[in-house]
């Protein structure tokens, strides 16, 4: 439910409105526009009346929301969602580049890596430390080390680092990670994003291969429930019918999901495509249809990687990704 305040509410009885609603045991969440402010309740509002609500002299209108995600709703939070991550903003027209290597295997691969898609225009960094594989004989990642290595990037380029935590027993190593990422295949792993919401740092969400965008925004809700608003969704591409990539790219997803929250979008076409020559049209396509930013693997030796060196840009592919997207954001969906 949604209550919609008419302008300059008095704030005694804004006060009295909201101990009211709480003590029926809802949470507010309030949204600040420029001519209204909204309280967007959640909770069971059956019991609450709407009429009376309406007759307020504080209260301009009440709506009721059918759809099961609340926090993560546009109607709660009609203002884009701007996420902060070590000074950099991503959402609300900041867009920004995510890269790195699938998996870290050295102090100097990931330094070099590093070093290279910051010069291009990345401005956080990403590693794989945890690799959730298909199969159980292929590599499973350096761990804890690898966060260790990962951090002494971050020590020498400055860039906020973005890694993927697999169970919440993992979650202690991720203390000094900016972003906690949260694969596809642990997207309804409920438990995992309840502890995440417990946090208060930046979770970057996947989308599952075979999952719906309204489920998708139901797990967004599982950790915004636990008080972590900061919340980046990923579309990394579906399984359909198609073999000749990796996955389908939901590009359709996009502009669905700016309709329907808040939350910034950011786009993986590596996993999507699984082929590396198709980054780069695929990245542009995404950054036309109003992504928030880019999530793309970069390897300085993709032949010898240990972990998807078939999706891995070099560093000179990744920056020509940046020069072609850039010239086309200021004509994205959104945007222009």
């Amino acid at each position: 439910m949604v209550v919609v305040l008419k302008e300059n509410p008095d704030r005694e009885q804004l006060s009295n409105l909201a101990e009211w609603l709480e003590s029926l045991g809802l949470s507010i969440h309030k949204s600040e526009g420029a001519h209204h402010t909204l309280l967007g309740l959640v909770g069971d509002t059956s019991q609450v009346d709407m009429e009376l609500l309406r007759a307020l002299d504080i209260v301009d209108d009440v709506k009721r929301i059918q759809e099961p995600y609340k926090s993560a709703n546009r109607k709660f939070h009609p203002a884009d969602t701007v996420v902060e991550i070590g000074g950099i903003k991503l959402g609300g027209g900041n867009f920004q580049y995510i890269a790195g290597p699938c998996s870290v295997e050295s102090k100097e691969q990931i330094c070099e890596v590093a070093r290279s898609v910051k010069a291009a225009g990345a401005a956080l960094l990403r590693g794989g430390a945890f690799k959730p594989r298909t199969s159980p004989y292929a590599f499973q990642g350096l761990r804890g080390d690898g966060i260790e290595l990962l951090l002494e990037a971050k020590k020498e380029t400055g860039m906020p680092i973005v890694s993927e935590a697999m169970d919440p027993s993992q979650l202690p190593l991720f203390e000094d990670v900016d972003v906690i990422q949260i694969g596809a295949r642990n997207m309804q792993n409920f438990e995992l994003l309840k502890e995440v919401g417990h946090l208060r740092k930046p979770v970057l969400l996947k989308r599952g291969l075979a999952n719906t965008l309204q489920e998708l925004l139901m797990s967004a809700e599982y950790i915004m429930a636990g008080g972590n608003e900061q919340v980046i969704l990923c579309e990394r591409g579906i399984r359909t019918f198609e073999t000749a990539t990796r996955n389908t790219l939901d590009l359709s997803a996009i502009p669905v999901l700016r309709s329907m929250t808040h939350l910034p979008i950011v786009v993986d076409p590596s996993h999507a495509c699984g082929i590396a020559r198709m980054v780069l049209p695929m990245a542009m396509a995404a950054a036309a249809c109003g992504a928030d930013g880019l999530m793309i693997e970069v390897h300085n030796d993709p032949k010898r990687a240990l972990c998807d060196g078939a999706q891995s840009l070099t560093p000179d592919a990744f920056a020509d990704v940046v020069k072609h997207v850039d010239a086309i954001l200021p004509h994205a969906y959104g945007r222009a």
